[in-house]
């Protein structure tokens, strides 16, 4: 869970900047969906271009606060849709304070230089709530309820499920999970898409080049 970066006047303001450099959209847009997808994949172009990476999705969260199971919900679909995709933190086997160091090491362990992207739920203002935010750099996660954890994601993507500020616990034990379900399947069926169009693109380039 960390707390939204997105601060004051600024949180009503960003949508997708001229780079696309990050990107900010409600879950009941209609376009949110091919919106993350494009903004995905062309993160992916941009952090992996000569396809070598990687990729691993960390989905941070836990089942037993249900406006922090937006990362598990995400992890868990992603799941459902593939087999071969590196996901780490689903409802079954969540990624969360207490072992993310530990997942972060045997992901490390396991892949040279992994492109990583991290999922997780934050807090933020009351009319930024459903708001699916995308964004280069690390995720931060545990700011929220004031932990200090690692910081995680060549890229992350955080979706506001409530509003912070106060009572953090409390609100993330009273956030409906209606709106937490909804937000995870929009960007867990980006998320594939997005990754399943930069395989499909790797695996053509691959075999240009070995029939080439």
């Amino acid at each position: 869970m960390i707390q939204s970066s997105l601060g004051g006047t600024e949180l009503s303001l960003i949508k997708q900047s001229p780079q696309h450099e990050s990107l900010s959209v409600h879950y009941e847009d209609p376009l949110s969906f091919s919106r993350i997808e494009r903004t995905v994949y062309s993160f992916l172009l941009s952090l992996n271009p000569d396809y070598t990476r990687e990729i691993a999705f960390v989905c941070v969260g836990t089942d037993r606060a249900t406006g922090d199971c937006l990362g598990p919900l995400v992890g868990t679909r992603l799941k459902s849709f593939s087999r071969t995709m590196n996901i780490y933190g689903t409802l079954q086997e969540p990624t969360h304070a207490t072992n993310i160091t530990q997942v972060l090491d045997s992901l490390r362990q396991n892949y040279d230089n992994p492109l990583i992207i991290a999922v997780d739920a934050c807090l933020g203002s009351y009319e930024r709530i459903g708001f699916i935010n995308i964004k280069k750099g690390s995720l931060k996660p545990g700011t929220a309820l004031n932990k200090t954890l690692p910081a995680i994601g060549d890229f992350h993507i955080s979706g506001v499920v409530n509003v912070g500020g106060f009572l953090e616990h409390m609100v993330l034990q009273n956030t409906r999970l209606y709106l937490v379900y909804q937000m995870a399947d929009i960007i867990a069926r980006g998320l594939f898409m997005a990754y399943s169009r930069f395989d499909h693109e790797n695996r053509f380039r691959s075999t240009a080049s070995t029939n080439g």
